[in-house]
């Protein structure tokens, strides 16, 4: 019943889970093919997505003879023109990732050509069709979606029965693509693909997505009817497709989102919040106004006879939403706290308020900064630099030649530089520290000093590309060093899964892979989000107020890192400056909480908290002591309410008066 708006089947698994499952289920008709005499063909993708199998599919080649000898693979696309040596060809990431790992024969490799002649192109688009029927079809293929629902890259328009072709590709597409280009100028608009039809003829299809930025995409390809313009909707016509989706890519499911409307749910407390905050902003009423009549209209009967009428209901929702604020007063104190920070710049964007707060609370904390972030600074930004540096020399009378040679060679290189190429060892350096630079002064503009700021520099960071190594033993070795060393009460950590490079994904796991050998007390852990979304109110388990002094002053600290001003390298589908979508996100979250009818106030951060792996436990406020929606009170009554409040509600004084839900100063 729960799941009777989804027309394709959905698993939703944990990261890791998708990769192990799919993998086994591959090794799995691998060896069926092998025990009836006959090649497994598979259909294959690339993308940051499949990273995971291909990996487990070399550990199990490794560790449990997995054989690939009678495999024959067909890849889904390749840009078009593109050389097979290029940084950016398919057809190097399937050799670097998979194919030298395991023992499949080159000539059974089969990924459509993008460096052959325009003139040859339908040809040998024609012949690859006919080779994969030539051998009975694709026994599992494995897809991604892209942005625009594209699966291959089959982008919005193209018909059910197209086959493999040359196709152009969609302005979101290449926006998607350029962090792995450097730069939307540097992406092909073209690309060979397998055509709908190519992939819906293939026996067993697993289609996989991972991260919130592809939340919306698949609802659309799950529950919406098969279109045109979203090519992974065919995949409800498959009578063996499926699709692996962790959490975070099922959010928007109706049947994860927003249960009660398609069926029984067992009631927790936390649906019980995430219902009344929906109900709340579906017919526009702050949360003490909802009455019986909004909650049976709103397939909420079975809640609302839990507690017999609206006004108890409300009222629990309501005081739990109130516990979650905290402003300064109600924050950690004199606490030893480490803060990590996957780029030298998401502990300013993603948690500056409450990092400003932890500080004047005379907190001991250590930033530390994960990644040297050096891919992420324009050449443009070293060259600025490698001027001053000559100009610096010059100045000083530095006449010794070591300025010049050293600008010179970096400049050299940066003139015959191609789009892509790895940087040599002096500007990846210094990139480095123009990045260490502006986060030392990021946060002395909270007033901390230098030696809080600590450089990890993991590992797996170190590659030069825009694809990064796994995390390896090295990477949990550095980082159990420093919680070893720090003793934290407190950890803070990106759990943000929508980056557009996945570095923030392998930095959590670092940290959490770390924390299970760590030898001390396992320390509380507040996840923040990063630059692409904030915490929802309902899964938030605490809402930091803020200022529009102290939002002003955060802001001020993202400027500070001048390299990803103006337009980022690597700024996803938000063509907006990191400043700007901060303001954005922080007065948004401030917004709704005004809506629901709790303190209004300029700006918030939200954050989820785990101790010992178990949510927080709040203290709630009794009902009495809050009163009827009429009720003047102040706004020390509120946990938390104070420091970030509107002008009116500075420290923890001032009076609030709530008049119908809406509170005004």
């Amino acid at each position: 019943m729960a799941q009777s708006r989804e027309r394709v089947p959905v698993q939703i698994l944990e990261h890791d889970q998708i990769a192990s499952t799919l993998a086994q289920r591959i090794a799995s008709v691998i060896r069926s093919a092998n025990a009836a005499g006959r090649p497994a063909v598979l259909g294959l993708a690339t993308g940051s997505t499949p990273i995971g199998i291909y990996r487990e599919l070399i550990r199990m080649h490794r560790d449990e003879g997995l054989d690939f000898s009678n495999v024959v693979s067909f890849n889904l696309d390749e840009y078009y023109p593109m050389a097979p040596d290029s940084i950016h060809s398919y057809h190097r990431y399937m050799w670097e990732n998979l194919f030298e790992h395991i023992n499949i024969p080159r000539e059974n490799v089969n990924i459509p050509p993008g460096d052959i002649p325009r003139e040859q192109v339908e040809a040998h688009c024609a012949g690859y069709e006919e080779k994969i029927r030539g051998l009975g079809g694709i026994d599992f293929q494995l897809l991604g979606i892209g942005k625009t629902g594209h699966i291959g890259f089959n982008e919005p328009g193209s018909g059910v029965e197209s086959r493999t072709r040359l196709i152009a590709l969609d302005t979101v597409t290449r926006r998607d693509a350029a962090a792995d280009f450097f730069g939307e100028d540097n992406v092909p608009t073209e690309a060979i693909t397998m055509g709908v039809a190519s992939i819906l003829d293939a026996k067993e299809v697993a289609l996989i997505a991972t991260g919130e930025h592809k939340a919306s995409v698949i609802r659309r390809a799950v529950e919406d009817e098969p279109d045109p313009d979203v090519a992974a909707t065919y995949l409800q016509t498959h009578p063996n497709a499926t699709f692996y989706l962790d959490p975070a890519a099922a959010a928007e499911l109706t049947r994860v989102k927003t249960p009660w409307v398609v069926g029984e749910v067992r009631w927790t407390r936390e649906l019980e919040i995430r219902a009344v905050i929906w109900l709340s902003e579906s017919v526009g009423k702050s949360i003490l106004r909802l009455d019986n009549y909004d909650y049976r209209e709103h397939h909420l009967s079975s809640l609302l006879a839990r507690y017999g009428s609206a006004g108890p209901l409300n009222g629990e929702v309501f005081n739990a939403l109130i516990s979650k604020i905290r402003g300064k007063s109600k924050l950690p104190q004199g606490k030893r706290i480490v803060v990590f920070s996957p780029h030298p710049d998401d502990d300013v964007i993603s948690m500056g308020g409450i990092l400003n707060k932890l500080h004047h609370n005379d907190n001991d904390i250590v930033v530390a900064y994960q990644t040297s972030g050096n891919i992420a600074v324009f050449d443009h930004e070293v060259r600025r630099y490698l001027d001053f540096l000559n100009r610096f020399g010059h100045d000083f009378d530095l006449g010794d030649g070591r300025i010049e040679d050293l600008t010179g060679r970096m400049s050299k290189f940066l003139d015959e530089k191609h789009p892509g190429q790895v940087d040599i060892p002096e500007v990846q350096q210094i990139k480095q520290r123009i990045r260490e630079a502006e986060a030392v002064s990021g946060i002395e503009t909270f007033g901390m000093r230098k030696d809080q700021a600590c450089f990890l520099k993991l590992p797996f960071y170190q590659t030069g590309k825009v694809r990064k190594d796994a995390i390896g033993p090295e990477d949990v070795r550095i980082t159990l060093e420093l919680l070893e060393d720090h003793k934290p009460e407190i950890v803070f950590v990106a759990g943000d899964l929508s980056d557009p490079h996945g570095t923030h994904r392998m930095c959590l796991d670092a940290v959490m892979r770390a924390l299970a050998e760590y030898s001390g007390d396992a320390p509380e852990v507040w996840y923040y989000r990063g630059a692409w979304q904030e915490w929802p109110v309902s899964e938030a388990d605490v809402l930091v107020p803020l200022s529009e002094d102290e939002l002003s002053k955060k802001i001020l600290a993202i400027y500070k890192h001048q390299s990803q001003k103006d337009k980022a390298p690597f700024p996803g589908q938000d063509d907006r400056e990191f400043w700007q979508r901060v303001e954005e996100r922080n007065m948004g979250t401030a917004r709704i909480v005004d809506r629901l009818g709790l303190p209004e106030y300029f700006a918030m951060e939200a954050y989820v908290v785990r101790r010992n792996g178990k949510p927080l436990e709040v203290e709630t406020v009794s009902t009495s002591a809050l009163g009827a929606p009429s009720h003047r009170r102040r706004a020390s009554d509120f946990p938390g309410a104070g420091a970030g409040a509107q002008p009116g509600l500075q420290g923890d004084a001032g009076e609030v008066t709530e008049l119908g839900g809406q509170t005004t100063t």
